[in-house]
């Protein structure tokens, strides 16, 4: 286990020291103070010169929040994408890895090590961004979602199954190989849970059990999904918003949390892909 705990340690120090966390810090910073001050404007919105209720400001808040985290969960997205996909290849073509094997240092633990000091960087950047966010909207408009802890909770895990995908492609395929194929297999997942929604709008048995697949085999989309419902308000759940069948297909509604046995499969998905990235690794020629 201190093999592990070790290249852990060292993959945080690695991916700390590059200008891009720096970069990436700055324009989260950013993005975060013009989304503050975008929904400061909210109380200040008259139409017809009648301001706005407080009860509807926060409405409309939550709404756009829902927005503003979606741009969070496909940055953290493509974030994790991008430091896992070379994690592995990059160090075996630089010769890095055979360095760091010839010592005694199992390849097991060589994985789990990256994949542990990567998930530490999601968990941590969520985290930040995520609570800063929301305190900056409840300071601004008097506004929190109902069940802002398991909002964080699924982003982190959206991005964590993003990580240990691309994980696992950087141990048979180089970065940008592995990093174009995880992106497309997160956007065909994220289109397989508005087809899975079609298909039960429309009855249609095909489009349902494609979706349904799309979501098995990436869990991210439904995870996406959990975490629009810890941000919807209790007015919007319960109808005031008018919703139908058909906006099961909206990507920005979710009326139901994800059914247990889907968190189940999403638990199990991670140890089954972080299991097969240990057993592909030890297959590959350092």
């Amino acid at each position: 286990m201190r093999g592990v705990l070790v290249i852990a340690r060292l993959v945080i120090h690695e991916v700390l020291r590059r200008r891009l966390v720096l970069a990436l810090l700055a324009l989260t910073l950013l993005a975060i103070g013009l989304t503050t001050w975008g929904f400061s404007r909210i109380p200040t919105l008259a139409p017809d010169g009648v301001p706005l209720p407080p009860p509807t400001a926060r409405l409309l808040a939550s709404q756009l929040l829902i927005l503003v985290m979606f741009m969070f969960s496909q940055v953290l997205a493509l974030s994790a994408v991008f430091v896992a996909s070379p994690a592995i290849s990059g160090d075996v073509e630089s010769g890095v890895a055979q360095a760091m094997l010839a010592r005694p240092l199992s390849r097991w633990q060589y994985v789990l090590g990256k994949w542990l000091g990567l998930a530490v960087l999601v968990v941590a950047y969520a985290a930040l961004a995520v609570s800063a966010e929301l305190a900056g909207v409840f300071l601004v408009v008097d506004y929190l979602p109902p069940r802002p802890l398991e909002c964080l909770a699924f982003l982190i895990a959206e991005g964590i199954v993003l990580l240990t995908f691309g994980l696992l492609l950087s141990t048979s395929f180089s970065g940008m190989v592995g990093g174009v194929a995880a992106l497309m297999l997160f956007g065909l997942a994220w289109l397989g849970g508005i087809v899975a929604a079609l298909g039960a709008t429309f009855e249609n048995e095909v489009l349902e059990r494609v979706g349904t697949a799309t979501k098995l085999i990436l869990p991210t989309d439904g995870l996406w999904r959990g975490a629009v419902y810890a941000l919807e308000p209790v007015s919007v759940l319960s109808g005031a918003i008018p919703s139908g069948p058909s906006s099961l297909a909206n990507p920005f509604f979710a009326s139901a949390p994800p059914p247990p046995a889907y968190l189940v499969w999403c638990a199990l998905w991670l140890g089954g892909v972080l299991g097969l990235a240990v057993w592909s690794f030890s297959r590959r020629e350092v």
